[in-house]
């Protein structure tokens, strides 16, 4: 962002309170794109001062039509270009030289479209920088307020009036998701307090406008659709700030492509794809990520009741009026790793003192008997109390479609408690769903969303520390040697196994270890060693050492001919109860991120791994390594020799530290693998490889 760019109080006042608007290429017909604007801003009462701008026409839509943007009495603060794209360019030079605030672009074609668009987008661009003016696309189908009668948007579903208001703010790559959002929204009840398509991020992307609205007080919550974390920054930036505010982010990503993965440098890029590191990112932001989209209505009452404060409690106690309801929510819950806590002796007690029918195993089902108010409310209010339960689902059968005061008022009148109470309606029981809402009561038509929410809520995490190394990506990175390597692994406290390196031509008589021993070539060259022959296991003596550097100079003249590599690498073999891979790299998009996975042979086979934001904690590593399904045949379990788990942590979080190492400019670094010796005994890397920024 230009330092010269308008502040962000700036941005939203032009964005959603425009005192004054312009449309650009405004269009007679109400039928065609570039009508709609005119006239969706006339039905929806906007009371600013609207410009048509049509050069060809004295009127638009029954109302003057002005020549240019110069010709009008003032100068917008908001403009709308709806003309083709090849005129972009030069209306939008024309609103930086009369001061305009922001422009909104509806055209496509620009750097999507090849060379030509490429040099209009970085026209644009210059453009910004150059005057301060904010721009809104290309792309973009526009802006709306519902609490002040602004759509200015070209989407088509905004054809239907009376668009509810809410509390929720909407920023979406894609412009017509805004208008499905809020034809969804509508059906249940649920509005918005402003939607934003931000289209292709020249200048203001996603995580800068929601930033700059962050103090509009009608403004309690965002809903993120992504495409992708470009501006990455930008969105970790407003994320973080949202998350002091206690404003509940909630993200729909699309994308699990793995074309990042494909050309990464080392197995950590390639474990780690793109969509992998767009879920940790998320996450370790506070950012509730749904798996689907009706979820997006449904989560935000529990995401405020349940406040980002450090790791979340997961223990969901079930009531029912019907079981085979119960058992959906409970078999979604559990594939998603969410247990459905048991009522405890105590709880059960209470519950047959109060004479409650049905059982109570692993959901309380009250059968049909639970039908009524008096028995539902009692059991709800028994369970909210109960302290094995940190939230209360109850599900309700098909009283919940005609007779909603038996089983469905209980849930209602029990609101208020702390605890998180939600409801999943078996039947269509549309009456029901929208009384719940207004209650502010998290409902649900499925259990699959149900469980989405409780998942996707339960899954984020309190941001952790800002990294501060920054990279500049555009330049290529380059490998050091494993000798330099362990040299940087010292000045971050990961420790590895000994290590001593001769001249590829001269083999030592004596070693500073005990055979047997492994030898390496030993190339800032050649990152990855065993491509070329490049590594001999198993040496016994020093007959076999030199034997091992003579295989090494001729797999060196057969496979990597003309490859500068003098040195060969030896360490005493070392084996430990299980082997890790630890990983470090600097997403272009996410920024520094530490993963945890199977290693050695395993690493890509399993795709057995733990993903976070850099730097970590100890508290996190350990979080990291109850992730890793592999790490349990070493975690003591059914009387297994246990590894020296700690020792693993505290590795992880070390080499996470690059993070915040500036004067470590480090693009990846890789051990793989790391050995787990046995507890008390450490751990220690037998192989590193770091890239160099």
């Amino acid at each position: 962002m230009s330092s010269i760019n308008t502040p962000a109080s700036s941005v939203c006042q032009a964005l959603l309170y425009p005192k004054s608007i312009a449309l650009v290429g405004a269009s007679d017909d109400v039928k065609k794109t570039g009508g709609r604007p005119l006239q969706f801003l006339r039905r929806s009462g906007f009371q600013g001062n609207i410009y048509p701008i049509n050069p060809k026409r004295a009127e638009v839509q029954g109302e003057k039509a002005w020549p240019s943007l110069a010709a009008l009495p003032e100068v917008p603060e908001h403009v709308f270009i709806l003309s083709p794209t090849d005129t972009v360019v030069p209306a939008v030079q024309e609103c930086a030289d009369l001061g305009v605030k922001l422009v909104t672009i509806l055209a496509a074609g620009f750097s999507e479209s090849g060379p030509d668009g490429v040099e209009r987008e970085a026209a644009l661009r210059e453009i910004s920088q150059k005057s301060g003016l904010r721009i809104l696309g290309p792309s973009s189908l526009g802006v709306v307020n519902p609490g002040n009668g602004l759509v200015l948007t070209a989407n088509a579903a905004f054809a239907e009036p009376d668009v509810p208001r809410g509390n929720v703010f909407v920023a979406s790559h894609s412009g017509s998701m805004i208008g499905a959002l809020v034809s969804r929204g509508k059906a249940r009840g649920v509005g918005f307090a402003g939607l934003v398509s931000v289209g292709s991020e020249v200048d203001l992307s996603v995580g800068e406008i929601c930033m700059a609205t962050l103090d509009d007080p009608a403004i309690q919550g965002y809903v993120l659709f992504l495409e992708s974390l470009r501006h990455g920054h930008a969105i970790q930036a407003f994320t973080r700030e949202a998350a002091k505010r206690g404003k509940p982010v909630v993200a729909y990503k699309l994308g699990r492509s793995s074309a990042a993965a494909e050309m990464a440098a080392t197995h950590t890029g390639a474990l780690a794809g793109e969509d992998d590191i767009a879920d940790a990112f998320l996450k370790d932001l506070g950012v509730v990520r749904v798996e689907m989209l009706e979820t997006l209505f449904e989560v935000f009452p529990l995401a405020r009741k349940l406040p980002l404060v450090g790791k979340q409690a997961k223990r969901v106690g079930v009531v029912t009026t019907t079981g085979g309801g119960a058992a959906m929510v409970v078999d979604q819950l559990g594939v998603r790793n969410v247990i459905v806590e048991p009522a405890s002796a105590a709880t059960v007690a209470q519950l047959q003192a109060a004479g409650m029918p049905g059982s109570a195993g692993r959901v309380v089902d009250l059968t049909l008997a639970g039908t009524k108010y008096e028995v539902m409310k009692k059991a709800l209010d028994i369970m909210l109390e109960a302290p094995e339960f940190d939230m209360v689902v109850a599900v309700v059968g098909s009283s919940a479609r005609f007779q909603p005061d038996l089983a469905v008022k209980p849930i209602i009148d029990s609101a208020d408690h702390e605890k998180p109470l939600l409801a999943m309606l078996v039947p269509d029981a549309p009456n029901a769903l929208a009384q719940l809402t207004t209650a502010r009561i998290p409902c649900f038509r499925s259990p699959e969303a149900c469980a989405d929410a409780i998942a996707s809520v339960l899954a984020r995490r309190s941001p952790g520390p800002f990294a501060t190394v920054k990279l500049d990506h555009e330049q290529p990175a380059s490998a050091i040697s494993e000798a330099d390597a362990y040299e940087l692994l010292d000045k971050l406290n990961v420790p590895h196994a000994p290590a001593a390196t001769y001249p590829l031509g001269n083999p030592p008589d004596r070693l500073p270890f005990d055979y047997p021993v492994v030898a390496k070539v030993c190339s800032a060259h050649i990152p990855h060693k065993t491509e070329v022959g490049g590594v001999v296991l198993g040496i016994k003596n020093a007959e076999e050492l030199a034997s091992a550097f003579a295989t090494l100079q001729q797999n060196l003249r057969e496979k990597a001919p003309g490859v500068d590599c003098r040195d060969v690498l030896v360490q005493p073999m070392r084996k430990g109860l299980t082997e890790v891979l630890v990983g470090y790299r600097v997403d272009v998009d996410a920024g520094p991120i530490i993963m945890l996975a199977a290693g050695g042979i395993w690493a890509e086979v399993m795709r057995d791994r733990s993903i976070r934001l850099a730097p970590v904690s100890v508290q996190t590593a350990k979080e990291m390594i109850e992730e890793v399904k592999m790490l349990k045949t070493v975690s003591g379990l059914r009387g297994k020799e246990k590894g020296d788990l700690d020792a693993l942590a505290v590795a992880i979080s070390n080499l996470s530290k690059l993070a915040v190492t500036p004067d470590l400019p480090v693009r990846e670094a890789e051990v793989n693998p790391l050995m787990v010796m046995p507890e008390g005994k450490g751990v220690m890397a037998v192989d590193a490889l770091i890239m160099r920024a």
